[in-house]
């Protein structure tokens, strides 16, 4: 995860491919619901940065990485291209639509953020998310005009990688150890 860009540009044609891989994202029945909304502007991704609180951030001493990032990829969903699909007579069970046991359409959006950011490693680019917290949601989705059916899920950085000095301090990686293996993964069975 990247916290530091340059000022170097991300030509979009080297966006347009981090991007097109969305449409290899898994997706529950081949729904694609996942839906994009890419940003380059300066004045829009510095009102995208406040909204994600970096003003907070760089008061406590760090530097300004969302606003400095020259491409922010907001990553979204619509649920009901889930619905409409599973709507549809190759999918009905019992003469309905099934009961999903999780909502697919975050599932599927999570997949297609990271292989946002895989792509930004392959095209030699930096990549971070952020969020933006509950209640600044309806103005990110206003500033950007997100439909009301369109929901939401996080935001990918792209540019090229800079020095960050304090890259370190902040870090979960630090103050939080890595999981044992063993409590992420069962064999066979939860309990052996």
């Amino acid at each position: 995860m990247v916290r530091a860009y340059t000022d170097e540009p991300v030509p979009r044609e080297t966006v347009e491919r981090v991007v097109a891989t969305v449409r290899r994202a898994p997706s529950g029945g081949y729904s694609q619901g996942q839906r994009l909304v890419v940003v380059t502007g300066a004045e829009t991704r510095r009102r995208i940065a406040e909204l994600a609180g970096e003003p907070e951030y760089v008061a406590a001493g760090f530097e300004p990485w969302v606003s400095r990032a020259p491409v922010h990829v907001v990553v979204c969903t619509r649920e009901e291209d889930y619905h409409e699909r599973y709507r549809q007579p190759d999918k009905l069970r019992d003469g309905g639509e099934i009961e999903w046991p999780v909502p697919y359409w975050y599932v599927d959006a999570g997949a297609a953020l990271m292989l946002l950011l895989l792509a930004a490693i392959d095209e030699g680019l930096g990549a971070g998310v952020f969020g933006v917290l509950a209640p600044e949601v309806p103005k990110l989705k206003e500033l950007l005009g997100i439909p009301a059916d369109v929901h939401f899920v996080g935001i990918v950085t792209l540019g090229h990688a800079a020095a960050d000095p304090r890259r370190s301090e902040g870090s979960s990686r630090l103050t939080q150890a890595r999981k044992p293996l063993e409590s992420l993964v069962r064999w066979e069975r939860w309990g052996g």
